[in-house]
């Protein structure tokens, strides 16, 4: 299977490695990856912003770059989702069918390995105990809960839910620009949370949220590892967690 990988702002500019892991956790379930030089944005900041006209233009350029491959797959439920379920509100006309055919065969990437691919277990053997935030638009959006447990668990991952492992942890895109001092304390709740666990791991799917709950992890010195799930469904753990110094 020709895939396509669409790399997101954030893993481009801050965490590389999450791109380098979901690249190696496709060509070992046997796919060809191609990564798009021409793909920018998703277009989810403008579209939140009420941007509408540059979130569809964003859109139309994701469209053209990404149309031509059977599959493209994302390491951010965040994104994905604003592929999968925004972009055919923004476009009328031909634009809409055309954006509706890539929604289509959009996935995230724990989602795309376990329902598409039927993969069930992961060749990484990572033996640590873990607890793991669902993010919002992964799982309202787009389903996905059980798939990166269910490979967790295949690689070794003693997972411990956390309490309230559901609700958001207070980025929200854009909402912890406009609304901080809602967004602190909801992140406080959470890496608190992760921390009663007493879990070495934090995961989650969105790098996004991962940013968040480090930064606050870091500042009140819990010494919780925070990482993208695809780090450790790859084995690549060697690298310092995110937040940590080099």
């Amino acid at each position: 299977m020709r895939v396509a990988l669409f790399v997101t702002c954030l893993v481009d500019m801050f965490r590389p490695s999450v791109g380098f892991a979901t690249v190696k956790l496709l060509e070992e379930a046997g796919c060809t990856v191609e990564v798009p030089e021409a793909q920018t944005c998703c277009g989810q900041p403008a579209w939140n912003s009420g941007d509408r006209a540059t979130a569809a233009a964003i859109a139309k350029q994701v469209i053209e770059t990404f149309e031509g491959y059977e599959r493209v797959v994302v390491p951010s439920g965040s994104c994905a989702g604003t592929m999968v379920k925004d972009y055919p509100q923004m476009l009328d006309g031909d634009w809409r069918a055309r954006a509706e055919a890539l929604a289509a065969k959009t996935h995230e990437v724990t989602s795309f390995l376990v329902d598409v691919l039927g993969v069930e277990a992961v060749a990484a053997e990572v033996p640590r105990l873990a607890t793991y935030h669902d993010s919002c638009s992964g799982l309202r959006t787009l389903g996905v809960k059980a798939q990166p447990r269910a490979l967790l668990a295949s690689a070794g991952v003693q997972l411990r839910e956390m309490e309230e492992a559901e609700v958001c942890c207070g980025f929200g895109g854009t909402f912890c620009v406009k609304y901080p001092d809602i967004s602190a304390s909801m992140v406080g709740d959470k890496v608190r949370n992760a921390g009663d666990t007493g879990a070495e791991m934090l995961l989650a799917g969105d790098l996004g949220c991962l940013m968040n709950m480090a930064g606050k992890a870091h500042r009140e010195g819990r010494g919780i590892e925070v990482r993208h799930v695809v780090e450790v469904l790859a084995g690549m753990t060697d690298t310092p967690a995110i937040g940590e110094g080099e």
